[in-house]
């Protein structure tokens, strides 16, 4: 133990080197489980955050439209076409 060295500075030292081993071996211990994780996870399986979609689309839905209904819609369509054909 040095002589110019207070108890208090040596216990200092001890505990920043307990607390960085301690933060050393919980790092390696993430990093480990992250990595066995992400090779557990193939390309080809299917994420399982997202819900499954539909194979399917939905069904038809077909609505009739009276002659001023078709004759607005012409309308809007000459004025978002800027009266191109």
């Amino acid at each position: 133990m040095p002589e110019h060295a207070s108890i208090l500075q040596l216990t200092g030292v001890a505990v920043l080197a307990l607390a960085t081993a301690v933060w050393v071996v919980g790092l390696i211990r993430l990093l480990r489980r992250n990595r066995f994780e992400a090779a557990a996870v193939r390309p080809g399986d299917a994420l399982w955050a997202l819900p499954s979609q539909r194979q399917t689309g939905p069904g038809v839905e077909c609505v009739e439209l009276t002659p001023a209904e078709r004759d607005a819609f012409a309308g809007l369509v000459r004025q978002f076409s800027d009266g191109r054909p």
